[in-house]
C-alpha cells in the first residue's frame, strides 16, 4: 500500500466508491446532475413533417406554375384538409405540411396576389423536415451516467421528459488541520498563515457535483483530531494537513483510532507523496490530502474527482490530452510528477508549457496553470517538440 502508482491508487480508492443512489429532480434542476437512468423519446420529434422557411406547402409535380391559394398552415395551426393538384397552402416555419404537398417554395422566391401563387420549379423534399428526423419513438436519446449541461436538458425537454432520475450527489466532510492555519477575516499570527486549501478543495469538489460541509480548521491536538473525524457528516471525509508521519501529524494515527482500514497508505507522486485513503470503522470514507495547497489541489484532481465521478455511476476518467512541449524539460526522478504547465496552440496543434517553479506550496503558479502535465517515474529528458500528457483544468 505505500509509494503505490498514480493508477494504482486511484484504483484502489476507486474500488471502495460508493454505489450510486437515484432520486427524482424537476428538470430545471437537473443541470449539472448525473443521470441514473436511460432517456428514451415517447414519440418521434417533429412528430410530423414541418416546413424549415416559411413560404408556400405546395405539391412539386405542380411545379414551376399558377396555384391557387386554398388556406394557411401556421405552428400549432395546421391546415386541416388535403391539397389537391394546382392548389397551395401559406405555411410558417415549424408549422405541419399539409396531406398532400411534399415540398415548400421559399416567400422571397414566390409572387401571390388574387388567391393565386406564383411558383418556380421545386423538387420534392424541398425545404421539409420529415417526421422523426431528430429522433425516433423508442429511441434511446440519452444514457445512464451522462452529464445534464443545457443542451441534454433541451433534449429531455424535447422528449417530453418534467422529472429526470439522477444520481444522489455524494456528500463530503472537509476540514483543514494545523497550528499555523487561520481563516479570514481572524488575523493571524506571525507565524500563521492564512486558509486557502480548503476552501479551494471545497469549491473543486462542489463544481464535480459533491455537497461539500466545510468545517473550521482543526487544531495540532491528537483528541481535537479524533473528534472532528468522528463528527464529520458526510459519505467521504476529506482531510487537508497532517497526512505524513511528522510529529504533528496526527490525521492517520486519528483515524486508526476510529478503526481505520488502509487502502493506500503513499503514492508514488510529486507532489502529493503523504496521500492516503481507506475506510474508517463506521464505513464512511476517508483521503487525507497534503496540507501545501498545491499538492492537495493536484491529488484532489487525481483522486477526488474521480472519487465523485463514480459515486455519481459517471466515467471516473481523467480528460487526458496530448501536447507537445514548448521547452525542454530534464529527466524525471522515481516518483510521477504533476507540472502545473501554462497550454498554448501552435501550428502543430497544442502546447504545454510546465512553470520553472514547482515548489507545492505556491498558490500563485496554481491559479495562472491551466493545466498539469505528467512526467512518467524516471523519464528521460524530453525536448521542445516531445508529446506529452496533459490534464487541463477547469478555469472560468
Amino acid at each position: 500500500m505505500k509509494l503505490l502508482s498514480v493508477d494504482d491508487a486511484r484504483a484502489r480508492m476507486l474500488a471502495e466508491a460508493l454505489v450510486p443512489e437515484a432520486e427524482a429532480v424537476s428538470l430545471e434542476a437537473a443541470v449539472g446532475r448525473v443521470l441514473a437512468e436511460d432517456v428514451a423519446a415517447v414519440r418521434d420529434q417533429p412528430p410530423f413533417p414541418a416546413s424549415a422557411m416559411d413560404g408556400w406547402a405546395v405539391r412539386a409535380a405542380d411545379t414551376p406554375g399558377r396555384l391557387a391559394i386554398v388556406g394557411e398552415s401556421a405552428a400549432g395551426h395546421a391546415y386541416g384538409g388535403a391539397v389537391a393538384a394546382g392548389q397551395a397552402v401559406r405555411i410558417f416555419t415549424g408549422a405541419a405540411v399539409p396531406a398532400g404537398c411534399d415540398a415548400v417554395v421559399i416567400q422571397e422566391d414566390a409572387t401571390a396576389a388574387d388567391g393565386v401563387v406564383a411558383v418556380p420549379r421545386a423538387s420534392a423534399g424541398h425545404h421539409l423536415r420529415p417526421a422523426g428526423g431528430d429522433f425516433r419513438a423508442g429511441e434511446t436519446l440519452l444514457r445512464r451516467g451522462a452529464g445534464i449541461d443545457p443542451w441534454r436538458l433541451s433534449l429531455a425537454a424535447a422528449a417530453g421528459r418534467a422529472t429526470l432520475s439522477v444520481a444522489r450527489r455524494p456528500r463530503i466532510a472537509l476540514f483543514s488541520t494545523g497550528e499555523e492555519i487561520v481563516e479570514a477575516p481572524a488575523v493571524p499570527g506571525p507565524f500563521q498563515i492564512y486558509d486557502s486549501g480548503s476552501r479551494a478543495l471545497a469549491a473543486l469538489a462542489e463544481g464535480w457535483g459533491a455537497v461539500v460541509r466545510r468545517a473550521r480548521p482543526v487544531r495540532d491536538d491528537f483528541d481535537a483530531t479524533v473528534a472532528a473525524l468522528r463528527d464529520a457528516e458526510g459519505d467521504l471525509v476529506v482531510t487537508v494537513g497532517g497526512a505524513s508521519v511528522g510529529d504533528h501529524d496526527l490525521v492517520r494515527g486519528a483515524a486508526e483510532a476510529l478503526g481505520l482500514q488502509l487502502r493506500v497508505a503513499s503514492v508514488a507522486i510529486r507532489p502529493g507523496k503523504p496521500t492516503f485513503f481507506g475506510l474508517l470503522g463506521d464505513g464512511r470514507r476517508l483521503l487525507g490530502l497534503p496540507g501545501n495547497p498545491a499538492s492537495a489541489m493536484v491529488c484532489a484532481e487525481l483522486f477526488l474527482r474521480p472519487l465523485i465521478a463514480a459515486c455519481q455511476g459517471a466515467d471516473p476518467a481523467l480528460p487526458m490530452r496530448r501536447a507537445r512541449l514548448d521547452a525542454p524539460l530534464p529527466a524525471n526522478g522515481p516518483r510521477e510528477h504533476w507540472m502545473r504547465a501554462r497550454l498554448g496552440h501552435a501550428d502543430a496543434g497544442l502546447t504545454a508549457r510546465p512553470y520553472r517553479d514547482q515548489d507545492s506550496s505556491l498558490v500563485g503558479v496554481f491559479a495562472a496553470a491551466d493545466a498539469l502535465l505528467v512526467r512518467p517515474a524516471g523519464a528521460p529528458a524530453a525536448g521542445a517538440g516531445d508529446l506529452v500528457d496533459v490534464l487541463p483544468l477547469a478555469r472560468a
